[in-house]
């Protein structure tokens, strides 16, 4: 009865399935291990600021979820560099972080796992984080509060990065995960970001539904 199907899951296995029994494209909108369509539009928002993504350097500071596992699997096939840190125990996936390490020495790239958020934002181009508290994860939130104290980005964090730095978060956001005065700052690409989510969900159901390709040059990495 349908084309296509974008499902927001819980669990990543109930993508797997619905991608093995269906007939049309599965788009994942988000699950637990993934959100590959937020990637896609922070990407275009990156493109678009600095002119290219290759050579850039992501400083992930947050938890080791979703979000920070669909950076890993495509970071380095753009030629981004990567330095994640995460609290003890919030570290990503184990089984994703050896794709990832693999998909750095293969693509060049460097990929930098810590639990110090100072030494993630050391040199980052890009200062990135999530909600703390992700949805299911309400029962948590004060014992996870406690494990990321430390953790909010502010213009201490952004001190140790590069020259040209900007913000990204998926929204929405909680004052303890970033300070305003990052958050509203003419560095912070949040709204930018937003609203590409828009813009490139609709570039892959086009490309998915129909023979088009695209006729513009093709972005320089």
């Amino acid at each position: 009865m349908t084309d296509a199907v974008l499902a927001r899951v819980y669990k990543q296995s109930d993508l797997d399935i619905l991608a093995k029994e269906a007939s049309i494209p599965i788009v994942n909108g988000l699950s637990d291990l993934y959100h590959p369509i937020q990637i896609l539009a922070d990407y275009l928002t990156l493109q678009e600021h600095y002119g290219f993504l290759k050579g850039l350097t992501l400083s992930w500071i947050g938890d080791g979820n979703n979000i920070l596992h669909s950076i890993m699997m495509s970071a380095a096939k753009f030629g981004m560099h990567l330095r994640a840190a995460t609290p003890k125990g919030y570290e990503p996936d184990p089984g994703i972080t050896k794709v990832a390490e693999q998909y750095a020495k293969e693509n060049g790239t460097k990929l930098l796992l810590t639990n110090d958020p100072l030494e993630a934002a050391k040199g980052g181009n890009v200062l990135i984080t999530d909600t703390w508290i992700s949805m299911g994860q309400e029962e948590e939130k004060k014992m996870r509060l406690k494990a990321f104290q430390g953790y909010q980005v502010t213009m201490k964090t952004a001190k140790v990065a590069a020259a040209d730095w900007t913000f990204l978060h998926c929204l929405p956001r909680k004052p303890e995960e970033v300070d305003d005065e990052v958050f509203y700052s003419p560095r912070s690409l949040v709204f930018p970001e937003a609203e590409n989510r828009k813009w490139t969900i609709m570039a892959v159901m086009v490309s998915l539904l129909t023979d088009y390709s695209p006729q513009l040059q093709k972005p320089k990495f």
